[in-house]
């Protein structure tokens, strides 16, 4: 039974070189404005510190398809990090590597 890309449903996505290193830099920025003694009161309303564990290419994350795109086989997501942060996945397809979704195995 082959399963379908639908919005809502949970995949896991593997994280590429450039993903890693853009999550792992606004968590290192955020630590940097958090040390030198900014706070989110001084900040627009809505802004966010990231924390969390560094990421590293190659792991795998929980992730929500938020958009389907069946014309080109792919979706955006939603990947839910080690953290209080998110991560958006755009236009990924489903494969092997970094920067692509597979369905989690059924256990």
């Amino acid at each position: 039974m082959t399963q379908a890309m639908a919005i809502g449903r949970i995949v896991h996505y593997t994280l590429s070189e450039h993903d890693a290193e853009a999550i792992n830099k606004r968590r290192t920025d955020a630590k940097n404005v958090n040390a030198a003694g900014v706070t989110l009161a001084s900040q627009c309303l809505g802004a966010q510190i990231h924390v969390g564990n560094e990421v590293k290419a190659g792991e795998q994350y929980p992730a929500t398809i938020v958009r389907v795109f069946e014309a080109a086989k792919s979706a955006n997501l939603r990947v839910w990090l080690d953290g209080n942060d998110d991560f958006w996945a755009c236009s990924v397809s489903e494969g092997e590597g970094g920067r692509h979704w597979n369905w989690p195995p059924r256990v």
